[in-house]
């Protein structure tokens, strides 16, 4: 990380956790930053009792030196680094991927190279401090990820797949673990014509998620490689074919006007987990829906983060081929990411899956549906909407004929398309005890569980039954076959250890990674109840509790409730109660340390106590 003045000279930060100060106060330029927070990420959650006088003397520090540049101001009980965001790299990165998805495909070409051209390596990979890269870091990266993709999906739009092969081919071996952009240079290679290097790429990766996470490939590359496999490299169109040609583009009907011929057909279902087990209660679920007469034309898969929604939605999927005979859509929505995707963004998709030459798909989001319906009129397809963020990202891309079926995946329960659309509402929870079980036993051999069953139940219960946490508990068991289980659940019984021991090698393969981007879609009040209520010691909290840590009327904490209930970040019980999983507990407690000041902190519990105080005599 690098501070420069107007012509262009670093700065001398120096070393140090001044480099963490300056970082965060950059990264939310003109936002007040809190010194609680900043104490927090630069010591990772662990500061020396002189801490606060540290962080004054980095902000003294960086005043002298911003002097002339920028101005450093003290706001409340933090400080504000007042400049133009223009300035700041990582946020003309983002303005510059923003405004290519409105540019035509040429121009967002040269504004997407432009935005990646700012990057000088890892993002704060000179910034001391694992929590401050996991908590500014992640969004970066992911960002950066999702603009290649971006420049892919342009430059393979636009015939100009020898350019996307050298740049991608140098990034994958730099990161090969990254499935996405691997999935790019699969389908970039086949339009080359190279499907055999192709198929390579997917093996090698596929070999290297197996042999470091322990986990097969996931969507995007299982849905790259069925396509290289389902299109020879004669099915690339020539790069002249990708280019409009000159004067007025022909005329494409998609409201009206002749039927469009025949699609091929397409299945693009991901791979499904090899290991998978249990859902019984799920599948039967869905079965009886897919009995009912008449049949839901939408079914939605909720529950929370890591919880095996998309491995469900596969594995059901897969033994539907043969009621869908006309093919299979899938399509991730990336809905809590940022940005998400468009839904203009995926009926292009799978216009182009249908067999839509790019010349023929339409402008608006209204025109590209209206013909994504028509093709599929009369047919049998099935289509799955993966991490569906919001009913109105989902529904252009639900079909009208009654012959098709659309399976959502969503961390939300998407009531708006259950309400207006007659979607079906099928909840994913955690795994039962024994299914859990098996899981472990299917990834580290029934023999290791056997040997210490008691290990194993504590391991499942530090997991919560998520399905992410066990298998990436199996992953680092997998890599050390000499340890017994009880060494693993003893790392995870420490409570202040147990988020960052359940992540993977990859940062978005973690528990808290997982459990972070829900909480950022939340509301401000929302988000802010579920940080209070990280200070409540118990797994159950009332409707009054709740009112008292968060300092607010019981209306609306009612509200906030709900919100935090759609999120699958509590759950309601029958006699009014709410109740939240461990893992989630310990992820609020970390948030309300880290973004509440002690003051704030011990108000809400005083709070509470009082509250428990005016109920105690009733209670007796």
């Amino acid at each position: 990380m690098e501070i420069e003045t107007d012509e262009g000279r670093p700065l001398a930060l120096g070393a140090g956790r001044i480099r963490t100060v300056a970082a965060v106060l950059i990264s939310e330029v003109n936002q007040a930053v809190t010194v609680h927070r900043l104490i927090d990420l630069a010591w990772d959650g662990e500061p020396p009792a002189r801490a606060r006088g540290v962080v004054h003397n980095h902000v003294h520090r960086l005043r002298q030196l911003l002097d002339g540049h920028a101005e450093l101001v003290t706001r409340g009980q933090g400080y504000v680094l007042i400049a133009d965001p223009a300035a700041v790299d990582s946020h003309r990165f983002r303005s510059l991927v923003s405004a290519a998805r409105d540019a035509d495909p040429r121009a967002a070409v040269a504004m997407l190279r432009r935005a990646l051209g700012l990057w000088r390596g890892e993002a704060l990979a000179d910034v001391p401090g694992d929590r401050v890269r996991r908590t500014l870091g992640v969004g970066l990266a992911q960002a950066r990820v999702a603009a290649l993709q971006e420049l892919g999906a342009k430059l393979l739009s636009l015939g100009r797949y020898g350019e996307l092969v050298t740049e991608l081919t140098a990034w994958t071996a730099e990161h090969p673990l990254h499935e996405e952009l691997t999935a790019l240079l699969m389908r970039a290679l086949q339009a080359n014509g190279r499907q055999a290097e192709a198929l390579d790429h997917y093996h090698r990766t596929r070999r290297h998620l197996k042999e470091q996470l322990g986990i097969d490939p996931g969507p995007a590359l299982g849905a790259a490689y069925l396509e290289v496999l389902g299109r020879g490299p004669a099915a690339a169109p020539p790069p002249s074919a990708a280019r409009p040609p000159a004067g007025p583009p022909p005329a494409v009907p998609y409201a009206v006007g002749p039927r469009p011929a025949a699609p091929p057909r397409v299945a693009q279902l991901p791979p499904a987990v090899v290991d998978f087990c249990g859902r019984a209660r799920e599948l039967a679920v869905l079965e009886q829906h897919l009995d009912r007469v008449p049949r839901p034309h939408c079914l939605v898969l909720a529950g929370g983060g890591g919880a095996g929604k998309t491995s469900l939605a596969v594995q059901w999927a897969h033994r539907l081929t043969a009621e869908f005979p006309d093919g299979q859509l899938f399509v991730d929505l990336r809905g809590f990411e940022r940005p998400p995707m468009r839904a203009g963004t995926a009926l292009a998709s799978f216009l182009r899956a249908l067999g839509v030459p790019e010349a023929g798909i339409p402008d608006s989001v209204s025109e590209r549906a209206a013909l994504y319906r028509s093709l599929l009129a009369g047919r049998r397809m099935l289509v799955v909407l993966d991490n569906a963020g919001t009913a109105e990202q989902t529904r252009p891309l639900l079909p009208a004929t009654p012959g098709c079926l659309a399976v959502v995946t969503s961390r939300r329960r998407l009531s708006g398309l259950v309400v207006r659309d007659g979607a079906v509402l099928v909840g994913v929870g955690p795994l039962t005890p024994g299914d859990a079980l098996r899981l472990l036993a299917n990834a580290l051999g029934s023999q290791r569980i056997e040997a210490d069953k008691p290990a194993a139940r504590e391991l499942v219960r530090w997991c919560d039954g998520l399905p992410l946490a066990l298998r990436i508990a199996a992953a680092r068991l997998m890599a050390h076959p000499e340890w017994p289980l009880g060494c693993w659940t003893r790392k995870l019984a420490d409570e202040r250890r147990r988020l960052q021991e359940l992540s993977a090698h990859d940062a978005d393969l973690a528990v808290e990674a997982s459990l972070y981007l829900t909480y950022r879609a939340l509301s401000s009040g929302a988000a802010r109840l579920f940080r209070v209520l990280g200070l409540h010691p118990g797994p159950r909290v009332g409707v009054l509790d709740a009112a008292a840590l968060a300092g607010r009327d019981v209306a609306r904490t009612r509200r906030h409730l709900a919100e935090l209930c759609d999120a699958h970040l509590l759950e309601e019980q029958p006699q009014g109660h709410y109740v939240r999983p461990e893992l989630v507990r310990l992820y609020a407690a970390q948030r309300a340390v880290a973004e509440e000041t002690r003051s704030d902190r011990d108000l809400a519990v005083r709070r509470l106590l009082d509250q428990a105080a005016r109920l105690r005599p009733a209670r007796g």
